[in-house]
């Protein structure tokens, strides 16, 4: 039986994700900084460590043999909301870990707990580490601006996606 109206990512209700509100009014709107953008890039490949399943450039090439395979990012049609749900929330059966401490504590995620998941079969890997709201708003700043929905990476959009010449562009059209 279909649940919800799920959509291609299994669990995720389409009517979950439209209506979460974690962001805070007007900021969904607002243009990010430079400075927000940059602390996103920052968390990407440090913290939260996306670069190993999602790719350095988020195309899906992960950086780590043994990580799961990323989505392809750069070819994402996920909106702001969608992408904060997902970062906070993971995608439980599909590798995709959960980056709020207290995701699936209690009924904020999917509507389900960790209980839940394991009585369906399903499996929610832990993250290397768990993200604050901010940072997430900072992460998904950073997606938004040089990743979803950006298309295959070239060398002006290389030097774009660093904010500065680096030499991994070079190698690039």
């Amino acid at each position: 039986m279909k649940r919800h109206g799920v959509a291609r990512w299994g669990l995720v209700p389409v009517a979950a994700v439209a209506g979460i509100a974690w962001i805070a009014p007007g900021e969904a709107s607002a243009q990010p900084s430079e400075r927000n953008i940059a602390a996103g890039r920052r968390l990407y490949h440090q913290k939260a460590d996306c670069q190993s399943c999602h790719g350095w450039s988020g195309d899906g090439v992960k950086m780590d043999n043994q990580a799961p395979d990323g989505a392809n990012l750069r070819e994402s049609a996920l909106d702001r909301e969608q992408l904060v749900f997902v970062i906070k929330c993971g995608l439980p059966g599909r590798e995709m870990p959960a980056f709020d401490r207290l995701a699936y504590t209690d009924d904020r995620c999917l509507g389900r707990t960790r209980r839940d998941l394991q009585r369906m079969g399903l499996r929610l890997p832990e993250p290397g580490a768990t993200l604050q709201n901010r940072e997430v708003e900072r992460l998904v700043d950073f997606l938004l601006a040089k990743v979803v929905g950006q298309g295959e990476m070239n060398r002006a959009r290389c030097i774009d996606f660093w904010g500065e010449e680096v030499s991994v562009c070079d190698t690039l059209p």
